[in-house]
């Protein structure tokens, strides 16, 4: 089961406010979450939409431009070198002993679901190797 987040945990985690996530998801930019209210649950996908929207605003991108590349459009300007402080958000898969995957969806460009069956993929083939040179 994916992890799920209050809205209080999702702003922590995109280091953003409440009322920024709520004008966001009202923009449509951000998936409305799952409940209403209090019971509202947030996952990995508002979370890496937060976090490619700050991206995209530090670069000086407008909401509306910041809305068509979330839609698919190329993104209007070339990522900018990580600064002390900033947040990034990986991925660690561990597979066995000594083997771990660690994974940068947003650096990659892989949605969640593709990043699901890629590590699906991976642990079957480690399984098959694993069980041949037993």
């Amino acid at each position: 089961m994916p992890p799920t987040f209050t809205l209080d945990q999702l702003c922590s985690l995109a280091d953003c406010t409440k009322r920024t996530v709520r004008y966001y998801v009202q923009l449509g930019l951000v998936d409305r979450p799952e409940g209403e209210t209090r019971a509202a649950r947030y996952g990995q996908r508002h979370l890496e939409q937060l976090l490619r929207i700050r991206q995209l605003s530090d670069a000086g991108v407008s909401l509306d431009r910041i809305r068509e590349v979330l839609e698919g459009a190329s993104a209007p300007v070339p990522p900018r070198a990580r600064a002390p402080g900033s947040v990034q958000l990986r991925s660690h898969v561990w597979v066995a002993p000594g083997v771990e995957l660690q994974i940068d969806p947003e650096e990659a460009g892989v949605p969640a679901e593709r990043l699901h069956e890629f590590v699906r993929a991976v642990m079957t083939q480690w399984s098959q190797h694993h069980e041949q040179s037993a």
